[in-house]
């Protein structure tokens, strides 16, 4: 299936576009593949990737099944599932991809499951992030280790902390990442299909800890922020003393850029992190979908890897197994500038994985019959 192309094409890559960094890092791959390849990458900046999947859909059941507008997708788990389920994926094409050998698929298989379900080839890993924590250490010089001590801490500050409501991808983690730090007896259950009994038994600790944990937040939890950059903004202005991210890289680049302050330190929980592996996906009906399957390779090589993996740049952690690269491609892995509010790399923290992607409607959908608008 896969082939170079020769001729110019513009491939439409829906991402989103809520990070400088990942948008910096998107305008550097573009003048790359113009230069090697010819190719224009145009990046359709989201706020939500359902928008794209939505877009899909609707060419579909309009019986568009050859000239979709969408040439390549950043998924996340939840989508992903919602495209599968619709049958809104081109087949069986990532193991023609050159690069995708390097991830070493059959040794590591996060490379081709997405929040539980098997990828079977309609989506290939881009990346690797995880839940972290970032404090201002002026304020606050020993943040909380665990989500026991975070509810402690916001109880001793009340107003300084906060999480956004669950439409926001940041915002449903959160939630997720409770759900499992509080179900270490039933924790098996959220790496399956969710059912209601399963879906009570482990949501009772988590509606608990929420219940005791908004009245200490800021706004006393009545209002919530809609999108996870207005966090950064709190954090600024010294209303939060304490916050998270899902992209540990973009607390250093914040404090270098000046939109937060120096003093900020990033830190991961002790008891453990959200982490997932971030695909690209592209749909049945892509125009351009041998100039998409060039780009993916591209994003898949060392050098693009290497590159996204530079703090400066973005940060985020490779997919491919380093023991399959020569020791000159390694030493492009190794050039990384320590930063002092970047993640302290020295001290290993256990890994959740993301739960079955059927939990995440369940849990976004009961908070809100739960609590309400808070928007």
């Amino acid at each position: 299936m896969f082939s170079v192309i020769a001729q110019a094409e513009v491939v439409q890559f829906h991402a989103w576009g809520g990070s400088a960094q990942v948008n910096g890092y998107l305008q550097w791959v573009s003048e790359q593949l113009q230069k090697e390849y010819g190719i224009t990458l145009h990046h359709v900046k989201l706020a939500d990737t359902s928008d794209a999947v939505s877009r899909v859909l609707a060419e579909k059941a309009a019986g568009n099944h050859t000239n979709g507008s969408v040439d390549l997708i950043w998924v996340n788990g939840e989508n992903f599932a919602a495209m599968k389920q619709h049958q809104l994926l081109l087949p069986n094409w990532v193991s023609s991809i050159p690069n995708f050998t390097l991830t070493n698929a059959q040794k590591n298989p996060a490379m081709v499951t997405d929040f539980g379900i098997a990828t079977e080839g309609q989506e290939a890993p881009w990346g690797k992030a995880s839940l972290v924590f970032y404090h201002n250490s002026r304020l606050l010089p020993t943040p909380p280790r665990n989500v026991h001590q975070l509810l402690r801490f916001s109880r001793e500050n009340p107003g300084r902390f906060t999480y956004p409501a669950p439409t926001d991808y940041l915002g449903v983690s959160f939630l997720k990442y409770v759900l499992v730090a509080l179900n270490k007896q039933h924790r098996a259950l959220l790496y399956k299909p969710v059912t209601e009994r399963a879906f009570k038994t482990v949501s009772a600790a988590l509606w608990r800890y929420l219940d005791a944990l908004h009245p200490t937040m800021w706004q006393q939890g009545t209002h919530m922020v809609r999108q996870a950059s207005a966090l950064q903004r709190l954090m600024d202005s010294e209303v939060l003393w304490l916050s998270f991210s899902f992209t540990a890289a973009e607390i250093p680049s914040a404090v270098s850029r000046f939109d937060l302050p120096r003093s900020t330190r990033t830190y991961a929980m002790d008891e453990g992190s959200l982490a997932n592996v971030h695909f690209l996906g592209i749909p049945y009906n892509a125009a351009h979908r041998t100039s998409a399957l060039t780009v993916v390779n591209f994003l898949l090589s060392p050098k693009a890897q290497a590159k996204k993996q530079q703090l400066a740049v973005w940060g985020d952690a490779t997919v491919l197994d380093m023991s399959l690269l020569s020791e000159r491609q390694k030493e492009w892995f190794n050039t990384q500038q320590t930063h002092p509010s970047a993640l302290s790399t020295s001290t290993a923290v256990p890994l959740f994985a993301e739960p079955h992607a059927s939990w995440t409607d369940t849990l976004r959908d009961a908070w809100f019959k739960r609590y309400g608008e808070r928007l």
